[in-house]
């Protein structure tokens, strides 16, 4: 079972009469609202500090999409928690607003594709410097809007001392509970029962209390396969099967190629999974997606469903966006087969 991709690939691709897109357009949040689908993405220049910003770019069928216009749509703040940069937004909505996760830094994160592993920028400051801030730690936080263009922040929302991204609200309340998955980088080790970052789960009844609740694990990778480091991607979709999961999953302990996997979990408690795809169902093949900044890597970040195929959304190399689709059916049906059940 293998995602089609889009002959179109990449859907988007730097601009370079943007500075602020010149050299990245990757990862991007996608929705599909009364009938226009809405992309918020990831982009950088080529500046040294490497500052990352959101651009907003929109389509009626999908595939062709159409920047909205020459400046960012949403950026880090002069100050704030996320004064570094803005990163990987996933969004769902509820009632009539966007609610959008997105990753950032108090700090840019310098071009990391040019230093070690999960290395970036760090800086100069005192002993007592917070850990978010001496660290220059990838953290997590939650904006709003209601028309893409104005935006509200309304707070962090993972710990400051935890490297905690991935962080993906699912689009509808479960027994009267907000859901979310996180994917902390240091819960790992005897003490959380995996060796690499995985998938876990909070619940909460407000959209901005997680800190204090607790964290549990739904996934974990699988040593010496594809998955070994795995993360969450895109946020679920409820069907009649259950909630359907894309997730990413990284070799090598978190330093090979990005591949893409799928899990449905149960729809009145998304702690059970009830089967997960044993292979990869989207993968890099392409230049795109092994020539870039990150050599061999797709991230999801985005999908809807829209009659009746899945919409996929990802980030190619960290520098392109592609676009992957199926009909919903043919997933769902491959999920529910002994291959796949657990």
């Amino acid at each position: 079972m293998k995602l089609k991709k889009s002959d179109k690939n990449p859907i988007l691709a730097p601009n370079p009469q943007n500075d602020w897109e010149s050299l990245i357009t990757c990862n991007p949040g996608v929705v599909y609202d009364n009938g226009t689908f809405y992309m918020l993405y990831r982009a950088a220049g080529n500046d040294e500090q490497h500052v990352i910003r959101f651009g907003l770019a929109t389509s009626k069928d999908g595939v062709n999409f159409h920047r909205v216009s020459d400046h960012y749509a949403f950026g880090p703040s002069l100050d704030g928690y996320d004064s570094g940069c803005v990163e990987d937004p996933r969004i769902v909505k509820f009632d009539d607003d966007f609610y959008i996760t997105y990753a950032y830094r108090p700090y840019s994160p310098g071009q990391y594709w040019k230093f070690a592993h999960d290395v970036v920028l760090l800086p100069e400051c005192g002993e007592h410097s917070p850990r978010a801030i001496s660290q220059n730690l990838g953290n997590t936080a939650l904006a709003v809007t209601s028309d893409f263009v104005n935006y509200r922040r309304l707070g962090r929302l993972t710990s400051p001392i935890l490297d905690d991204r991935d962080v993906i609200l699912f689009p509808e309340q479960v027994d009267g509970q907000y859901v979310m998955l996180h994917r902390p980088k240091q819960y790992v080790g005897g003490d959380y029962g995996v060796k690499y970052p995985s998938i876990w789960v909070k619940f909460s009844d407000d959209l901005l209390d997680w800190e204090m609740k607790e964290s549990h694990l739904l996934m974990t990778g699988k040593e010496g396969t594809w998955e070994e480091k795995i993360g969450g991607s895109t946020p679920p979709i409820l069907t009649e099967d259950g909630w359907l999961m894309l997730y990413h999953g990284v070799e090598n302990g978190g330093c090979g190629y990005y591949r893409v996997g799928a899990a449905l979990l149960d729809a009145n408690n998304p702690l059970k999974v009830i089967s997960r795809t044993p292979q990869p169902i989207l993968e890099p093949e392409y230049e795109y997606e092994t020539q870039g900044l990150y050599n061999g890597c797709v991230f999801p970040t985005g999908n809807v469903v829209v009659d009746g195929v899945l919409y996929v959304y990802y980030g190619a190399a960290d520098m392109y966006i592609g676009l992957a689709t199926c009909p919903l059916n043919e997933l769902l049906d491959y999920l529910k087969s002994d291959e796949c059940k657990l």
